[in-house]
């Protein structure tokens, strides 16, 4: 009897979580028809199959930087005829996502692919070597290399180059015994010292947001004018997270540089100016989740229980503010967060990293604070589940952002819907940002039962993500 009574206890505890689940203003239900990882999985077939192909010496070259749902290119736009590992380009992050997951799942032909993406931002001039200096494009028309998305190189954004050398960094830990990773290595340290032997500083003690090729201050904004954001733009986080992962590895000592720019930041309570090159905003959503995932970073490798704090409170807390949770003018929004507050459209890699700081949170604080833990696994599994709702066509097309107000134009939406989805994306980054989260997940947050001839990974909420069958 004791043991029915119990049953039956935890059943009806089962059923009020669930309940007060639905009742949270953020949220969306997993749709066991179409899981997180189906979406992650779509992305990424849509960006091997669609959007690239091989060059003479068998690399994979990306076509461009914003194609459509059939992943045709749209040349008229900025990134239309650009590739590389550059900030919207992102080849490198977007080929590590290729790899990684295509780890997990055992799809070794992803594996091989992603290298082939790889092989091609290492050997086809993209990295000056001796210096460490990586540029960011090239014209797919012309061949000519540029350091900017505006096809000029009067300008780049030392953030964004710190963030391609994170991204080697990551990816060489992947590449064990593989003559690569020594090379990725020396990559990512040669540009940490570029940017800190070059770059010119700024009066309030931070980074400027772009310089020119020599490391100089640039204070133009590419649309003209001067960019009020020249001195407070999170872009600046990126060489951070590079210098606190280098030394981390023990490949470099950048613990007194970290405390130094650390103090500026959270002396000014946090710099949230516009990630994104082609926006200007004092409060971006993605800066406070790249924020939070570098001072959570920086305080492992310092030690300093401050910084942490900060990390959480003032940067993860930040990420309130942009939740919407309602589905707004017939669009699926309840589950996303919009951007900024001067460009309030909702985008899928902001989302993405959105999500991750939160799993990256939640997997924190499982073991201390475990209800806490579970508030942000819900956020982040939110993000996704929404994100998932947002594939168009017929090969897996995610698109770049969310449009719910008409801010972009009704001409560059799905169907020509006055609300909704927008009809571009960028095959590395919009469209597959989200593979990096649901791996994140299904490696450290999901329950992992394994069974005589299968395992099972679920979520919090017990939704099946993964079965896989086990040969004993």
């Amino acid at each position: 009897m004791k043991v029915v009574l119990g049953s039956l206890g935890l059943l009806l505890l089962l059923g009020a979580q669930a309940e007060d689940r639905r009742q949270r203003p953020f949220y969306r239900p997993e749709n066991p028809g179409y899981t997180i990882l189906g979406s992650a999985i779509d992305s990424i077939v849509f960006t091997l199959t669609r959007t690239v192909r091989p060059d003479e010496r068998g690399h994979l070259v990306s076509i461009s930087s914003f194609v459509n749902p059939n992943g045709e290119v749209m040349g008229w736009h900025d990134f239309g005829n650009l590739e590389g590992p550059g900030w919207a380009a992102n080849a490198v992050g977007g080929a590590w996502e290729i790899y990684t997951l295509g780890r997990f799942l055992g799809k070794s032909d992803w594996q091989t692919n992603a290298v082939r993406i790889l092989d091609h931002v290492l050997d086809c001039g993209f990295i000056e070597e001796e210096t460490g200096f990586i540029r960011g494009y090239r014209e797919t028309t012309t061949g000519k290399f540029c350091l900017n998305y505006k096809h000029h190189s009067d300008w780049f954004c030392p953030g964004s180059m710190a963030k391609v050398a994170y991204q080697l960094l990551i990816f060489a830990d992947e590449l064990e015994g593989d003559p690569r990773r020594d090379r990725m290595r020396r990559v990512a340290s040669r540009c940490a010292e570029w940017i800190e032997r070059n770059v010119e500083p700024v009066p309030n003690g931070w980074y400027p947001r772009r310089t020119t090729l020599e490391g100089k201050i640039y204070r133009p904004s590419p649309d003209g004018g001067q960019d009020p954001f020249w001195q407070t733009s999170a872009d600046s986080l990126f060489i951070l997270q590079l210098q606190a992962a280098l030394t981390e590895r023990g490949l470099a000592d950048y613990r007194g540089r970290l405390r130094e720019k650390l103090a500026v930041f959270m002396k000014s309570g946090g710099i949230f100016g516009s990630i994104n090159h082609d926006t200007y905003d004092p409060y971006e959503n993605v800066a406070y989740s790249v924020a939070f995932r570098t001072l959570r970073l920086a305080a492992r490798v310092l030690g300093d229980e401050s910084i942490r704090a900060f990390a959480f409170e003032r940067c993860l807390g930040g990420l309130e503010q942009f939740k919407m949770t309602e589905d707004r003018n017939q669009v699926v929004t309840r589950g996303l967060l919009y951007m900024e507050r001067s460009w309030d459209t909702s985008y899928l890699w902001e989302n993405a990293e959105a999500a991750l700081a939160w799993f990256e949170a939640a997997a924190d604080l499982r073991a201390s604070e475990p209800k806490r833990s579970r508030e942000y696994e819900l956020d982040g599994l939110t993000i996704l589940r929404t994100a998932s709702r947002h594939h168009y066509g017929r090969y897996g097309f995610l698109t770049e952002g969310v449009d719910w107000n008409n801010h972009v134009g009704q001409q560059h939406h799905i169907d020509q819907a006055r609300h909704g989805a927008i009809q571009y994306t960028e095959p590395f980054l919009n469209n597959q940002h989200i593979a990096e989260p649901t791996l994140f997940y299904l490696e450290r947050l999901a329950r992992r039962d394994e069974r005589r001839r299968e395992i099972v990974w679920r979520d919090l909420e017990d939704n099946v993500l993964l079965r896989r069958q086990v040969r004993r």
